[in-house]
């Protein structure tokens, strides 16, 4: 299947969210291996466990829950069926098939899942693309056994959102402010900051969320950080990213929206920032877990 044919959330996996950049993706990968130990320290896996996995992906979690535990069993759930092929054709080749099925589902419509079905329900940046978190919460409390397990991370973007109008990334683009804001304009309109699913709740309305769905123990870790850049990124690997499967690449905003006279601007003062990592970032995640 060609790139041109793939779902936006393949497509992002597999390619915009590192810019095509190979080295990008490994470092993206060991950011992300941390969250998924984190996930599953959480979910406290038992011999021969059902375990679902919300939004699998690549799989990162639940091939990690496979290696885990050699007696548990995964159910793959995703909406895109391109990463369910993805992840289907990777437990082939790994041997693994017989310990895991697919499922292609909603987050907040789990109905194909009998009640009280499994044993542990995992997600990683899932409710972030959810409107309904409530009712995905319901959801998967409804299909978690007695004493069955919630683990979950999900990025806190309204920590960093909206950000001040001298500040494009976490980078100072006073001297073209008003350049910049056009290209603000793009991302905005897609993800308005006072109503998108990605930025319309905190750590606290998670925990509230779980409470109401019936969760008996639950428990949360905020990991706040504001600092420079940690990594160097480089600038065609900037240009060319996504920060999530519903946006365009920064390349896509400054052609939706600025003339070649005020691109030119822009790429003059941002790129040897961004080069220099001469920025802030502010960033919050939460990783929460419950017990039914």
């Amino acid at each position: 299947m060609t790139d041109s044919n793939r779902d936006i959330w393949s497509q992002w996996l597999f390619h915009r969210r590192h810019g095509g950049d190979q080295q990008q993706l490994q470092l993206v990968m060991d950011y992300l291996r941390p969250i998924r130990d984190k996930v599953l320290q959480g979910a406290n896996i038992r011999d021969h466990d059902v375990i679902l996995d919300v939004g699998c992906g690549d799989g990162l979690i639940t091939f990690g829950a496979l290696e885990q535990n050699a007696t548990c069993t995964v159910i793959f759930s995703d909406i895109s069926q391109d990463l369910l092929d993805h992840a289907q054709t990777a437990a082939r080749d790994l041997g693994l098939l017989d310990r895991a099925t697919f499922l292609q589902a909603a987050a907040d419509d789990l109905s194909s899942l009998n009640d009280a079905s499994v044993n542990v329900v995992t997600t990683r940046s899932v409710l972030i693309y959810v409107p309904a978190k409530q009712q995905a919460f319901n959801e998967f409390y409804r299909v978690l056994k007695p004493e069955g397990r919630l683990s979950i991370f999900e990025p806190i973007n309204r920590f960093a959102y909206p950000e001040p109008p001298h500040l494009f990334s976490g980078f100072d683009v006073t001297p073209i402010l008003d350049i910049a804001q056009k290209v603000k304009v793009v991302y905005d309109r897609l993800q308005p900051p006072e109503s998108d699913p990605m930025l319309d709740f905190d750590e606290r309305d998670l925990i509230a969320w779980a409470e109401q769905a019936g969760f008996t123990k639950v428990y949360l870790e905020l990991r706040v950080k504001i600092e420079p850049p940690t990594q160097d990124r480089p600038w065609e690997v900037f240009l060319r990213s996504s920060g999530n499967p519903k946006i365009p690449t920064l390349e896509e905003a400054i052609e939706q929206s600025l003339t070649h006279a005020e691109a030119a601007a822009f790429v003059a003062h941002l790129r040897p920032l961004i080069e220099m990592n001469q920025g802030i970032q502010r960033s919050a995640v939460a990783y929460l877990w419950a017990v039914k």
